[in-house]
């Protein structure tokens, strides 16, 4: 999928970009597979801010995905490549022989026409989901489960891949897009190839307002607050933090500081962190 670029006819339009939906053959979604989304705008059930920036956005519908791929030796046909606007990845609606249809991640090179299947048996072939024992060592994966028959976990955005670089007694080693190194049970499933709209990092929003069609709303920095709303803020000019080291808005520390247990069950499934560390 492309990147188009606009004509400058407003500042905000100078170095715009967008997607050109090239890939995209159907327009509108599958009925039965889509369900309405509820806004909460960030509110708890008490009606306060528990999310902050959330708020306002398009209506859109959500689609349901099939991350489980559990339709084993029934063989699927592509019938249309759609754009999700919940999700960076495009989807791709599949009917199967037995008529049922279900929307799955498009992997680049998926098109309408091509045939897709489920199972142990299935051909390593892009789109096609199988056991990681059954996949050979050095291929493209992405939709990886973490449990057997949970559904894919790790890696579902447009562009990513991982590759399966081992694969020894239960478990098979996996390099995931950050660099980390993990161990996953070979029991678990994934879908071939590498997922489309590789281009949508390249994409330039272009202007505030089209970040309020995301729902997305605007972030201030607490050192242009006052002290009574934020650590960072006060002072004369622009004050330096002036604490021993960055906070949230309710005084915890903040941007860096490592949240994750040291003692968490899945630590001994990491080979190797992402900042090339071994975990310890």
């Amino acid at each position: 999928m492309g990147i188009k670029t606009y004509n400058p006819y407003t500042p905000s339009r100078r170095n715009m970009t967008g997607s050109d939906f090239s890939e995209i053959t159907k327009t509108t979604p599958e009925k039965s597979l889509v369900t309405s989304l509820k806004k909460n705008a960030g509110r708890n059930n008490q009606g306060k801010i528990t999310v902050r920036h959330h708020g306002g956005g398009n209506r859109r519908k959500y689609r349901l995905i099939d991350f489980k791929r559990n339709k084993d030796g029934i063989p699927g046909t592509v019938i249309g490549m759609e754009y999700d606007p919940n999700r960076t990845a495009n989807i791709a609606l599949i009917c199967y022989a037995d008529g049922q249809k279900s929307y799955i991640l498009a992997p680049a090179g998926l098109t309408d026409g091509m045939k897709v299947m489920n199972g142990p048996d299935a051909e390593v072939r892009v789109g096609n989901c199988l056991p990681l024992e059954k996949i050979p060592v050095g291929t493209q994966i992405h939709n990886i489960e973490l449990l057997p028959g949970k559904g894919g976990q790790l890696v579902r955005s447009a562009g990513l891949s991982a590759q399966l670089m081992a694969k020894e007694g239960k478990y098979a080693t996996l390099r995931l897009p950050s660099g980390e190194m993990r161990m996953v049970p070979i029991a678990c499933r994934a879908t071939i190839g590498v997922i489309g709209n590789g281009d949508h990092n390249l994409i330039n929003i272009g202007k505030a307002g089209r970040k309020r069609h995301m729902g997305i709303r605007p972030t201030v920095r607490g050192s242009v607050m006052n002290p009574n709303d934020h650590p960072h803020g006060g002072g004369e000019g622009r004050a330096p933090i002036g604490r021993s080291g960055p906070s949230t808005p309710w005084g915890k520390p903040a941007l860096g500081l490592k949240t994750r247990k040291k003692n968490k069950q899945s630590n001994k499934l990491i080979v190797r962190r992402r900042d090339g560390r071994a975990i310890k």
